[in-house]
């Protein structure tokens, strides 16, 4: 389907477009009848008294990938504005180091390009400070950073760094641990899920959600209803209508089973084989299967722990290398978006706007029940709708023609229950 050629184009903001378009609805329903122009001019002026209060409605929140929270400082100095000054630089060089390996895949690392702290403040948007407390020589806090996203694009491009920007959806995460034949999820002990834990700093009955990267993590109670749901076997086994169970109770749409089996080499050192399994809706599969061996003199819990970070950084890799912007790819795309009210509409366009692969919209048409546009994006369309499906929108291809489909959110991540870096 090609791209609709009107002769609306230009910015993507809501009031000029309506403006624009009320030219084209009229043109499209080609009726010179007063009494339905009357009732166009109505609609058109309902519309501009919605943007202007739409800031008031519910809207949907998103992570944003350019924030970096809970950057914990504490420094004593000669003074506490010194250690307040020393505290706030050594925590954005932190943070903004954080973001740059949030963004990019771990092959680049040691390409990431090295700034001081003056370079970096200039990449700052603005920061927040919570839980401070100081003394006559000491300071402690826990920092968010918000980065300027154009200016951190440009850097990496500068340096030729690929990077990603799509936030997956959460992911339950259920860890399951064999030793000499005996497989444990919930049970107490299973030390594979207390590295876990114990990695994202998650204390029990408190925050089960780790947000730092690219793919959010959620984690069970481990309390009588999840225990009930789903066992260690069947999680292995892959029971689909146990692993949807558990996934419908912490309302998410995906599963990994982390299963870690420890055993030993020829040479008598401790090893764990990882297996991590991935279940959706659509399909189950084997994200990738690999072997950790202890190091010399390392003990079994410094290797689950050891073996529980690199599991979370390749499930992460694995992320960013299907979501990497493609900048040399670029297409457009004709879609039809069905609404039912002009609230879907801006529903829609403020989604839109976090989709890292897309570069602009082009707004063709604006009618009761649909509206038309042109997505300009980075990429395959493919990855166009995999990154739509992160933001509840379903893009799919009907006779030829592109459907952009709102859905309706699951509200799993809350300002209570998010644990970012």
């Amino acid at each position: 389907m090609k791209p609709w050629h009107f002769y609306l184009v230009g910015d993507f903001n809501l009031e000029s477009r309506i403006k624009k378009t009320s030219f084209h609805i009229l043109n499209n329903l080609r009726t010179p009848s007063f009494h339905l122009f009357s009732h166009l001019i109505l609609l058109i002026i309902f519309m501009f008294s919605f943007s202007r209060d739409v800031s008031c409605q519910e809207v949907i929140e998103f992570q944003d990938a350019f924030t970096v929270a809970n950057i914990h400082v504490d420094v004593t100095a000669k003074t506490a504005s010194a250690a307040r000054e020393e505290a706030l630089a050594s925590g954005e060089e932190e943070a903004f180091n954080s973001l740059l390996k949030r963004l990019t895949m771990r092959i680049d690392y040691n390409r990431l390009p090295k700034l001081n702290g003056q370079e970096i403040a200039s990449y700052v948007q603005d920061f927040g400070v919570s839980n401070e407390k100081n003394s006559e020589i000491r300071y402690l806090a826990d920092l968010t950073y918000r980065f300027k996203p154009e200016d951190v694009r440009q850097l990496l491009r500068e340096n030729e760094v690929d990077f990603a920007e799509t936030i997956s959806k959460p992911l339950l995460i259920l860890p399951v641990y064999q030793v000499a034949g005996a497989v444990s999820l919930w049970d107490d002990p299973n030390s594979w899920r207390k590295a876990w834990m114990e990695l994202f700093n998650i204390k029990k009955a408190k925050i089960r959600t780790r947000v730092s990267g690219l793919v959010p993590m959620v984690f069970g109670k481990g309390d009588l209803t999840d225990i009930s749901l789903i066992s260690a076997e069947l999680a292995v086994k892959g029971d689909k209508q146990r692993i949807f169970a558990v996934a419908k109770r912490h309302k998410v749409r995906a599963v990994l089973v982390v299963f870690a089996s420890l055993g030993s080499t020829a040479e008598g050192l401790k090893e764990l084989e990882i297996t991590v399994l991935r279940h959706n809706q659509n399909k189950s599969e084997t994200l990738y299967t690999t072997r950790i061996r202890a190091k010399k003199d390392e003990g079994i819990g410094a290797l689950l722990s050891r073996s529980a970070n690199e599991t979370v950084l390749k499930i992460e890799d694995l992320w960013k290398a299907e979501n990497l912007l493609r900048f040399e790819s670029t297409g457009v795309m004709a879609a039809v978006l069905p609404i039912k009210n002009l609230k879907e509409w801006v529903d829609a366009k403020k989604r839109f706007e976090k989709v890292a692969v897309i570069e602009s919209i082009d707004l063709i048409l604006l009618s009761r029940t649909e509206v038309r546009i042109n997505i300009h994006f980075i990429g395959e369309n493919k990855q166009l709708k995999l990154a739509l499906a992160q933001i509840d929108m379903e893009l799919y291809r009907e006779q030829g023609s592109w459907t952009v489909k709102l859905q309706k959110p699951k509200k799993t991540l809350t300002k209570q229950s998010v644990d970012q870096e």
